[in-house]
């Protein structure tokens, strides 16, 4: 009772933990500009005043697939700390990714295909690195549960250390951060997928990118195994790393990154399977 206990209370709190981590990296990321930042709160007092938005609603089909686009993210991130199959995990956050490129083409607005277009392509850059992953993974446990990465004896990270790469290079990818933010790039397509949307049904897009930094930074923590001191040193690091990278590149174009994405990170993940496989 005690084991799920921890795993069922992380799960109903992933929105404001994800909401907390977003806070602190807005005043970190205002720091590296020489600017005082918003307070630590900050993203909730948003939520709060998106609520008192009037809601437009382009369509009940848009407005579905956003608020489905949240709740299957949210299950993503529930089978992921409940320790889960991880094949299920990366079809549901395909799934939720899948939903807001629907919303995206669903509406007239040009700049909301862009936006569509745009994550469809990001899905493309970093979704075959996870499945590469969770084949390695399989391979080193004999399972693709979670739950099996932390009964092994090492780590995961001394296993599979060009696949924690892999990930912590598609990870800007998947966060949108520079120098791989394509799919919001706000100087062109003018907040993209999430364009039409509106009051509560923004909250529910707004509030989904909270639980993305819990899926990502639980996907570090993996890596770790049962050992916690290096679970949290490698979340630190990553949450470091991926500020400094945003904060000091400029954004490459869809190409670069699908590129980079598939030459460099997809081929580092198949080299570590590729590797188990053979011994």
């Amino acid at each position: 009772m005690n084991n799920l206990l921890i795993p069922v209370l992380l799960i109903i709190l992933a929105p404001f933990i994800g909401g907390l981590v977003y806070g602190f990296e807005r005043i970190v990321k205002a720091r590296m500009q020489r600017r005082i930042g918003p307070p630590l709160l900050q993203p909730f007092y948003d939520f709060l005043k998106l609520a008192d938005k009037r809601r437009m609603i382009v369509h009940s089909a848009h407005a579905f697939f956003g608020i489905m686009h949240f709740v299957s993210l949210w299950f993503a991130v529930g089978v992921l700390l409940m320790g889960g199959d991880l094949i299920l995990v990366v079809f549901l956050h395909l799934l939720s990714s899948s939903l807001m490129i629907l919303a995206g083409y669903s509406t007239r607005s040009i700049f909301s295909h862009l936006g569509a277009n745009r994550t469809a392509m990001t899905l493309l850059a970093y979704e075959p690195v996870l499945i590469l992953i969770a084949v390695s993974i399989y391979l080193v446990t004999g399972s693709f549960d979670v739950s099996s990465v932390y009964k092994m004896d090492q780590p995961l990270l001394y296993k599979l250390p060009l696949a924690f790469i892999a990930l912590l290079l598609i990870l800007p990818i998947k966060m949108k951060k520079s120098p791989f933010d394509v799919a919001e790039a706000h100087q062109e397509v003018v907040g993209g997928v999430e364009l039409e949307f509106s009051g509560i049904f923004f909250e529910a897009v707004y509030t989904a990118k909270w639980l993305d930094y819990v899926f990502c930074y639980t996907l570090v923590y993996m890596f770790a195994g049962s050992n916690v001191l290096l679970g949290i040193g490698l979340m630190v690091f990553t949450f470091l790393y991926l500020n400094a990278l945003d904060n000091s590149s400029a954004r490459v174009n869809y190409r670069q990154m699908l590129r980079f994405s598939l030459g460099v990170a997809c081929s580092l993940a198949f080299i570590n399977l590729l590797i188990h496989s053979i011994f």
